[in-house]
């Protein structure tokens, strides 16, 4: 496929892809992922082909986009309305975890998102949980200034996502952890989206866009609960439950529920 790519609004370059034909559907990822991303990017992409338009981006300071000091989640609301002009001025959007929030968020200052689509995105609903992040994300940023890349993905897989530091310390031996290396620089960049907190709830009534919120029914109870909660705070939302799955969904799964709800 040829990469594209599109100004934002302060000149960073945005890199996307598309494949299919149909209406536009964008997908955001989230933390550790790029274009390529199996539940956000290219795989995902194939499996929708046959119905839309489907554009995979790479969020800035991943793959081929650009970066443009200093971040804030505002800037990505941008990118992402780049990305929309680009596919014609309105378009549905799919966001995967952390990329969810940014597609709400997005959507609620008024984006031209036509439908939305959202997999388990990591809503805070505890304000103390979300100040910690804010710190967090300092931390993470020091650790990647200073090249400490596996540093700072082992403090965003323990402190964040908490996987016990034995699974982390078998995941370091493994290939892909390269991979998560190359990308830490980012891991602030989600942290400081999921750390808005609480205080999202807030603006989700704006959410204008006919919404779908899902979750894996094999995911923590703790997060359901959240993700339920924000389901009732967008106007007219839908919330299904795909069984069976956790936050490391098919896409197999997922591109059949898309179909289902952007098809309607």
């Amino acid at each position: 496929m040829t990469i594209h790519t599109v100004r934002s609004a302060d000149g960073t370059s945005i890199a996307f892809e598309t494949t299919g034909k149909g209406p536009p559907l964008i997908l955001v990822g989230g933390a550790f992922c790029d274009r390529t991303a199996p539940t956000s990017g290219t795989p995902l992409a194939a499996l929708l082909a046959h119905r839309f338009t489907v554009f995979s981006y790479d969020r800035r300071g991943r793959g081929d986009s650009g970066d443009t000091p200093p971040h804030a989640p505002e800037r990505e609301e941008e990118d992402l309305a780049a990305i929309i002009t680009a596919a014609g001025g309105s378009a549905a959007v799919f966001g995967n975890s952390s990329g969810g929030l940014l597609a709400l968020d997005a959507a609620a200052r008024g984006l031209p998102i036509s439908k939305l689509v959202v997999y388990e995105p990591p809503v805070i609903l505890d304000a103390d949980r979300a100040r910690a992040f804010e710190g967090l994300a300092k931390q993470l940023d020091e650790a990647a200034a200073g090249n400490r890349r596996s540093e700072a993905v082992e403090l965003y897989f323990t402190k964040v996502m908490q996987v016990p530091a034995p699974a982390v310390e078998q995941m370091r031996k493994a290939p892909m952890w390269a991979g998560l290396e190359h990308l830490a620089h980012t891991l602030s960049y989600d942290l400081r989206i999921t750390a808005r907190g609480p205080s999202r709830l807030e603006q989700l009534p704006a959410v204008r866009a006919a919404t779908l919120v899902m979750d894996g029914g094999a995911s923590p109870d703790w997060m359901r609960q959240a993700i339920q909660t924000l389901a009732r705070a967008i106007p007219g939302a839908r919330y299904r439950t795909l069984e069976g799955q956790t936050h490391a969904v098919d896409p197999k799964a997922l591109a059949r529920a898309l179909e289902e709800f952007l098809g309607e």
